[in-house]
């Protein structure tokens, strides 16, 4: 189709809309920049899972595993490791939730105070969990192989955030999230009981127990802010 003078300045503000989308979309990446360098490492770890083996996936990951066998031998490096990869091979999903989640609150927190709140879900629930775990083996409540059982992903970090996030949120609505966060989160640990459900629950308390990392910035957004502005 050929330019004409009529089609000229609907192609010049098409391109020029696009512009101001691609700048919209570029300020909010960059306002959260700890969140969309890790999606980033997860999509380079996920393609390259996409192209082992069946076989070596499962050994691959199973020595960056927080299972019990592992942290044992190796704790630091498979809690930095394990983060790192994203079991279910899906990474898209994980885009929605880090932009959903993870980013508000790195935007909100800046970026030390978002990581210290993923550390310490990330951390502190994978030794609650996998403490359990290995109380439940020596009771025989589980099976001595469980001690290297596959424990990998970023939930346990995503889950904390998600929980800390109760404290952007004006009352009385504030307590509405939180209800609805503990249920999420509650009723999995109910009816499936497994070290995972266990792990996903105390992230979200331990969410919620970072309320000395909002400091303060407990109050409510302002709609007039711009949406790529870094809070602090």
């Amino acid at each position: 189709m050929s330019i004409t003078c009529r089609t000229l300045p609907a192609c010049v503000n098409r391109l020029m809309r696009i512009n101001r989308g691609v700048h919209r979309v570029w300020t909010y990446v960059r306002s959260a920049p700890g969140t969309y360098v890790w999606l980033a490492v997860l999509f380079v770890t996920t393609v390259a899972l996409h192209h082992m083996s069946p076989e070596f996936e499962e050994e691959f990951l199973r020595q960056r595993s927080t299972n019990i066998h592992e942290l044992s031998s190796n704790p630091l490096r498979v809690l930095v490791s394990s983060a790192m990869w994203i079991d279910s091979g899906h990474w898209l999903p994980y885009v929605v939730l880090y932009s959903l989640f993870h980013a508000p609150a790195e935007r909100w927190l800046g970026t030390a105070r978002w990581l210290a709140v993923c550390a310490a879900a990330h951390v502190l629930a994978t030794l609650i969990s996998e403490g359990a775990l290995l109380w439940g083996i020596r009771h025989g409540m589980a099976p001595a192989s469980a001690v290297n059982t596959l424990d990998i992903g970023v939930s346990y970090a995503l889950a904390g955030v998600v929980g800390v996030l109760v404290y952007r949120i004006p009352a009385p609505w504030r307590y509405v999230y939180g209800f609805v966060v503990l249920v999420v989160y509650a009723v999995p640990l109910v009816t499936g009981r497994t070290f995972t459900d266990l792990g996903h629950f105390t992230s979200a308390l331990i969410g919620f127990g970072c309320r000395l990392l909002v400091g303060g910035r407990e109050k409510a957004r302002n709609p007039k802010e711009t949406a790529g502005a870094p809070a602090g």
